[in-house]
């Protein structure tokens, strides 16, 4: 192992979050796979292929240089939609490539035009309107000269979509909030159709607008963390639980596992201290196994002396303050544990796990936090 850890990302919980997914939105609905973040950590050369493998036929991606690694991944020449940023010297690249992207103002719209007019290729266009979010979205005062231009310039455009993104699906609490933006949004695609402008798909949804709000499923959802098998809060389970089957309570499944293995063993007298300063003095005459992971590979600090391990199928504990590349955890109940034996820091060792949500929680990470910021350096590798 050339690597100090590596990641598993399980193809068969891949499938089982899509066709529980599948199920839920019901036929009339695409689902679109986001994959920002580099796949929510999981990445993105990997989850292409399984995505299509299971039928999935259009991505979303944060940003170009997202959306041209899914574009060079896909094996089924799938849709590709950038939903954030775009710099306009990248737009000829993305228009000859045929991937859609949202306009939520005036310049990236211009710039557009500009190069399809220059090129004779339509560019694909998602109009994202602000109903609420209050960070990209044209607002209501623009929608007049915004009209005025997309009819002017009809023959250079694919308007693949009229979108929004709902703030604050995630939580009940958001409740009055969110329904005020769903009855915006909907106010404005009438106000468009009356102008006599459709568009191909009309799509607002996340993963957890998706699990808690029907109305908003329409032509297509955008699916994060659900497809990696996370709900998106515990709100959003405990909403749905009852809901669920009853021989399927949690169809969720986590795709992701990250192991490395014992660097070495060593003794420890009781009295003495175990790395850096003075955090941790051994209580009784130890064996402490030296893991080579740290914050450096995105292990928190905040795990020095509270962090757990699975080594020997058993669930072991941090001792020491967590360095930048390795970590030591105490082995001495543990028997026949040496060096090279495989250490579990997410997923599961015999009958024991250790979850993302445990081990975020530990941190103060949110799940999606914790995903994305490991390492892009660690290996991933598919399993079934």
């Amino acid at each position: 192992m050339l690597h100090t850890s590596y990641i598993e990302i399980s193809k068969s919980a891949y499938s089982k979050n899509i066709e529980f997914l599948k199920s839920d939105i019901g036929p009339n609905t695409e689902i679109s796979v986001v994959v920002k973040g580099n796949a929510y950590g999981h990445g993105i050369e990997n989850i292409v292929p399984i995505a299509e493998e299971n039928g999935i036929r259009h991505f979303s991606t944060f940003s170009a240089d997202e959306a041209l690694r899914v574009h060079q991944a896909s094996k089924e020449e799938s849709q590709v939609m950038i939903m954030g940023m775009l710099d306009n010297n990248d737009l000829e690249e993305i228009i000859r490539k045929g991937i859609s992207f949202y306009v939520f103002e005036f310049d990236r719209l211009e710039a557009a035009l500009a190069i399809a007019k220059k090129t004779g290729i339509k560019a694909k266009i998602h109009v994202e309107v602000e109903t609420g979010f209050h960070r990209t979205g044209f607002d209501w005062d623009e929608l007049e000269w915004l009209v005025k231009v997309l009819k002017e310039n009809a023959e250079h455009l694919e308007l693949q979509g009229l979108c929004t993104h709902y703030a604050g699906a995630e939580s009940i609490s958001n409740y009055v909030r969110v329904r005020k933006q769903i009855k915006l949004y909907k106010k404005i695609k009438s106000w468009f159709e009356k102008k006599g402008l459709e568009f191909e798909k009309y799509h607002t949804a996340c993963s957890a607008a998706t699990l808690l709000y029907p109305e908003t499923k329409m032509d297509l959802v955008r699916l994060g963390i659900a497809s990696y098998g996370f709900w998106p809060t515990q709100e959003t389970y405990m909403y749905r639980f009852q809901s669920l089957p009853a021989d399927n309570k949690n169809p969720l499944k986590r795709l992701i596992s990250w192991k490395s293995s014992i660097m070495n063993t060593k003794k420890v007298k009781m009295g003495e201290f175990i790395g850096y300063g003075s955090s941790y003095m051994a209580p009784r005459d130890m064996t402490v196994a030296l893991v080579p992971i740290g914050y450096g590979h995105g292990y928190s600090r905040m795990l020095s002396n509270q962090g757990k391990l699975l080594i020997g199928g058993k669930i072991v504990s941090v001792v020491g303050t967590v360095t930048m590349n390795s970590i030591a955890a105490d082995i001495t109940d543990l028997e026949g544990i040496q060096k090279g034996d495989e250490v579990v820091i997410i997923g599961k060792q015999g009958e024991n796990e250790i979850t993302i949500a445990s081990f975020g929680e530990s941190t103060q990470q949110v799940n999606y936090e914790l995903l994305t910021r490991l390492p892009q350096d660690i290996p991933r590798k598919v399993v079934e």
